[in-house]
């Protein structure tokens, strides 16, 4: 007897939201509980905090401020514990963060109708958003991002994840959040490092996809390192609002294909952290890798000097360090093969986004090694590092 093949399709709605406000957890600020409230209007909703020390080392008085905001709406809010965990990408470099987190949904019952409630930057977001996705198939999640990078770029996605053999990200998942909530108030304890590394993050989604939002942040640029709140808050906003459009709009939400324009420079970042033991920041990385594949387009025939000099200038201005760290032969060898490995992680053909514009995307699927090497010296003659 011959059976055919059974099929079948389904689609599957995903919404979540981003809310703007300052002071979160202070008691005059009904903003989490009402995002809470939105999930389970008559029903007491059990909570798992989990919190970045280094924001716990800036803002010594969260956990309290937590427990007490919880107690203060009882009736909506289920207050278990706050988890203390390793900041900085460390936190993604060893799995034992993950197990504390699931052992922790284990131990005060978080169930598929309980949230984890991440407090960070970037990595511990990535990290305790893995830990909730893979612990009972996905608990909710809640994501409280505290640095300008994660505001903008790394809690706005649907990403998660965890470094592994020497590669970012190399294990994670897909899921969703159920919101995310950007408090300004973290912003004002930021190092100067850590303030300006998010807007690199700006810059990439602008150079690729909206001449006028560049346009803005040139403008803003002395604002911007200087540490002007509302100059801050309307990038944040207009970059965030960027991302979450690509991934609602942009027909590939899971990135099953070979295409990753939210990706401009970050072939090189990914291994340009890894190689530095992840010293370097990864918005610093970013800038680095923005400008190394500007410079390669350039080189390519891609942009004009013109367009390459005005945006090296602009990010300057802000503050980045443009250089690129490797040296010798074996470490540009190192360094190239993130080209390989990108690949790998999204698998498929070789597609590195460039722009041939301002606001202009441009995905290649070939790179020329000379170019990107003699790209690389030109960076760091200009901005002064030897290379062998």
């Amino acid at each position: 007897m011959q059976l055919n093949p059974i099929e079948q399709s389904f689609a599957v709605n995903f919404k979540y939201s981003l809310h703007f406000t300052s002071g979160l957890f202070e008691s005059n600020n009904d903003l989490f509980m009402k995002v809470i409230r939105s999930y389970k209007p008559n029903e007491k909703v059990k909570l798992l905090f989990v919190i970045d020390d280094g924001v716990l080392k800036n803002h010594p008085e969260l956990s309290e401020g937590i427990k007490e905001y919880c107690l203060l709406h009882n009736n909506q809010l289920q207050y278990t514990e706050c988890l203390v965990t390793p900041g900085g990408e460390k936190s993604k470099n060893n799995y034992d963060n993950v197990d504390r987190i699931i052992a922790a949904i284990n131990d005060n019952a978080i169930c598929r109708h309980s949230f984890v409630v991440a407090v960070g930057g970037g990595a511990v977001i990535d990290m305790a958003g893995f830990a909730a996705s893979i612990a009972h198939r996905g608990v909710k999640l809640i994501r409280i991002p505290t640095t300008v990078l994660s505001q903008n770029d790394a809690a706005i996605g649907v990403k998660n994840g965890i470094n592994a053999y020497n590669k970012k990200n190399f294990i994670g998942t897909f899921a969703a959040p159920y919101a995310i909530l950007n408090d300004s108030k973290f912003l004002t304890s930021l190092e100067q490092r850590d303030w300006i590394a998010g807007v690199a993050e700006a810059i990439k989604v602008a150079l690729i996809k909206d001449a006028d939002f560049y346009n803005t942040i040139k403008e803003n640029a002395i604002r911007l390192k200087e540490r002007d709140m509302d100059a801050m808050l309307n990038t944040i906003y207009r970059c965030a609002e960027m991302h979450m459009e690509h991934i609602a709009r942009g027909g590939d939400p899971f990135e099953s294909g070979s295409s990753r324009p939210l990706d401009f420079g970050h072939w090189s970042a990914h291994k340009l952290e890894q190689m530095s033991n992840y010293s370097l920041r990864h918005g610093e990385a970013v800038a680095k890798g923005i400008a190394l594949d500007l410079t390669y387009a350039r080189f390519k025939g891609l942009i004009s000097v013109e367009i390459l000099d005005e945006i090296l200038e602009m990010m300057t201005e802000i503050g980045f360090d443009l250089s690129i760290p490797v040296s010798g032969d074996k470490e540009i060898h190192e360094l190239l093969k993130g080209i390989q490995e990108f690949r790998e992680h999204l698998g498929g053909e070789l597609t590195i986004t460039l722009i041939n514009g301002i606001g202009k995307k441009l995905d290649v699927h070939h790179i020329d090694m000379e170019i990107m090497k003699n790209a690389l010296n030109f960076l760091n003659n200009k901005y002064k590092i030897n290379v062998a």
